[in-house]
């Protein structure tokens, strides 16, 4: 099962197992990880499960697709490197995937 280390804006981090086929944001979410909120339920339309992709990881994870990147305009403290981890696939090639939580929540 993929590992995912999520860090919190003040350095905390958490490192939990997801199951592959679902999403960084669901795993998230099922594990209480701080700083995924998911109103939307992972719909593609919010910007509260916003996170910093490892610059590490920006590769493999790739890039935004034009709708998740109309939504990051309503995210806090946007990046190069920016997602919405709903829109995050987890897959075996991801094991080990590190991500940030900004400060706040869109």
């Amino acid at each position: 099962m993929p590992k995912i280390t999520y860090i919190e804006h003040d350095g905390t981090s958490r490192t939990v197992d997801a199951e592959a086929g679902t999403t960084v944001m669901e795993a998230a979410i099922r594990n209480g990880v701080p700083g995924i909120e998911a109103e939307c339920g992972g719909a593609c339309s919010c910007a509260t499960c916003h996170v910093h992709v490892d610059d590490a990881w920006t590769g493999k994870v790739g890039k935004p697709a034009p709708m998740e990147e109309d939504m990051l305009d309503f995210a806090f403290d946007v990046r190069p490197t920016s997602r919405l981890s709903c829109q995050i696939k987890v897959t075996d090639e991801l094991d080990g995937l590190i991500v940030h939580t900004p400060e706040q929540q869109g």
